[in-house]
């Protein structure tokens, strides 16, 4: 599935209508260039959750921990992990920590992903500065599902 937004105030409302859908124990992957939008999902996603706190992105702390919404918001930007990999830092307790774990830059820590998860490809219009295409490709049913709820939602909000 593929939603295009024409503003970074588009990008959040994708995000806090996803919210709603999200589970304990979720895992979001957000692919993109840089500010192409990854942070900006995340600061909509920790909304819908109810959570309060300015989020920004974790790049020199690797994980930023969010409690105080509907469920815990784990936001990881793995970033400085490229050649690295995160082997040693405890990741699969996030996974399985209660909370939804969203996760920028996700390739350099492919080997200790869980099996399933969404992931969310962010590209940005190169015509419209504050235009983006965000593709949605899930890995496993319940983010099918999670896709199908999304985009049904979406459709309608529109």
């Amino acid at each position: 599935m593929k939603i295009v937004v024409s503003t970074a105030g588009e990008t959040k409302q994708v995000a806090q209508i996803m919210a709603a859908y999200v589970e304990p124990n979720d895992v979001i992957l957000l692919d993109g260039d840089l500010g192409a939008g990854k942070t900006t999902f995340t600061k909509g996603l920790a909304l819908g959750l109810g959570i309060k706190h300015n989020v920004k992105s974790p790049t020199f702390n690797l994980i930023k921990e969010y409690h105080q919404g509907r469920i815990p918001l784990f936001h990881m930007d793995v970033y400085r992990l490229e050649g690295v990999g995160g082997s040693d830092l405890g990741l699969e307790e996030y996974f399985n920590g209660g909370g939804v774990s969203v996760i920028e830059w996700a390739q350099y820590i492919g080997d200790e992903l869980p099996p399933e998860y969404l992931r969310i490809q962010i590209v940005k219009d190169e015509r419209d500065d504050q235009r983006r295409t965000l593709s949605f490709k899930a890995k496993g049913d319940h983010y099918s599902k999670l896709i199908s709820l999304l985009e049904e939602k979406w459709s309608s909000f529109r």
